[in-house]
């Protein structure tokens, strides 16, 4: 999730404060900033077919084998890019995959995993995924909806009480973005208590709680707005449509029914080993810290879960292809509506030039997951700092370097965004 405390970011990718998506601060609109709101955002585009995507308009879609072969030459291009991205952004480590079928695949990491040590980042290492999250939350509301146990169009009211507009904000707005209700992780009081004790648990109902004490921003349907309040109240309709916690559900239904080996959503602060640490400014004193073992309670379904790059690079596929869900729940998920400039959101997904899946951050940890179905590649970036480079996610800065030379008629780019509350 593309999680900055104060930030909402469309999709992908983060966590806001907590989770915010489409490279964190990809796409998003601050909380009660005036308008924060999309042009545009109110049309539907296509749906986008997991075999094809629509090209944006007065653009001609790429043929299938636009995407080049992975070879050495190309592959010291993107060494080179990479390096200047992490150079740039002052990014500790990072880690790459990058392939399509016939293509040739591109692995590599770059930097360190612990500015104490110097200990080299590796491509075998847990990372937390801030919003991307999302993704896992959204499929397991999207089962439930195959297994007839929900439908998009309830009203979030009829699971969980005292919300905001609960009798008119449907589950399809909460998953599209588009519920009108304050993003938690805007609200000051939320960040001075995250960030004066990191270690604090915090409960969903207490995250909902900094949200609703806010007025809505707008009606149900009227605008765009990345949210993370809209996922912390998903999550509690899994448990209530299941019986189950949050986090065993999607750790069987989805993580394991997806063959994922090394993805969990975690408990608590556990974080599986080896992993990388990671470093953020989101602190009580505006300093850089190791925010390694802090505990992602405050994302809870919108970013705390944690993965490692083989797993994200199967899992974007599985996404943006809908493997775990019926053919009509995908085309439904696939919905997009215009979020930035040749941006669009559909049901917890978005799509970036043609690139399908969500951005992530939280804090010390950003991370893209994206699949581009016209040439099946796919693109997975995990790295070990959360701290934003000119307005933008640093995970945008490496999708749009990559992407400039392995599809330049679709470069994954993410406008800057002003950055509130640091």
């Amino acid at each position: 999730m593309t999680t900055r405390w104060r930030r909402a970011a469309v999709g992908a990718a983060a966590v806001g404060l907590v989770v915010a998506p489409l490279g964190a601060q990809a796409g998003y609109a601050q909380a009660g900033y005036p308008g924060a709101g999309y042009p545009g955002a109110g049309s539907v585009a296509p749906s986008l077919a997991a075999s094809a995507v629509e090209a944006p308009p007065g653009e001609a879609p790429p043929a299938p084998d636009d995407f080049p072969r992975l070879t050495p030459a190309v592959a010291a291009q993107l060494d080179e890019a990479v390096k200047k991205a992490m150079a740039e952004a002052k990014v500790p480590g990072v880690m790459v995959a990058l392939s399509a079928p016939g293509k040739g695949e591109y692995v590599r990491s770059f930097g360190v995993a612990d500015k104490a040590t110097n200990a080299p980042m590796a491509t075998d290492l847990y990372m937390r995924i801030g919003s991307v999250t999302k993704t896992f939350t959204v499929t397991a509301v999207l089962q439930l909806v195959d297994e007839g146990k929900v439908r998009l169009d309830d009203p979030i009211g009829t699971y969980v009480d005292g919300v905001p507009n609960g009798d008119r904000i449907t589950l399809r707005e909460l998953a599209g973005m588009r519920s009108g209700l304050f993003n938690y992780s805007a609200d000051e009081s939320f960040y001075k208590a995250l960030t004066s004790d990191p270690q604090k648990v915090f409960t969903p109902q207490e995250l909902l709680a900094y949200s609703f004490k806010h007025p809505v921003l707008f009606e149900p349907d009227a605008e765009f707005l990345y949210c993370n309040t809209n996922l912390i109240l998903l999550g509690l309709v899994v448990e209530k449509a299941t019986g189950q916690k949050l986090e065993d559900y999607i750790n069987r239904e989805v993580v394991a029914a997806a063959g994922l080996k090394h993805t969990l959503f975690p408990t608590g602060a556990e974080f599986p080993s080896p992993h990388a640490h990671g470093y953020t400014d989101q602190t009580a004193s505006g300093k850089t810290e190791d925010a390694t073992n802090w505990n992602p309670s405050w994302g809870w379904a919108a970013g705390a879960m944690i993965s490692d790059l083989p797993d994200m690079r199967s899992w974007a596929k599985t996404l943006a292809t809908g493997t775990l869900l019926e053919p009509a729940t995908q085309a439904e998920r696939l919905k997009v509506v215009p979020a930035l400039p040749g941006t669009g959101y559909g049901l917890g997904i978005f799509n970036v030039q043609g690139w399908i899946g969500h951005n992530g951050s939280l804090p010390g940890y950003g991370s893209l997951v994206v699949y581009m179905p016209q040439t099946q590649a796919t693109m997975v970036v995990l790295l070990n700092t959360d701290i934003g480079y000119e307005g933008s996610e640093p995970s945008t800065l490496f999708g749009e370097a990559i992407t400039k030379i392995v599809t330049p008629g679709h470069v994954y780019t993410l406008p800057a965004q002003p950055v509130t509350g640091k």
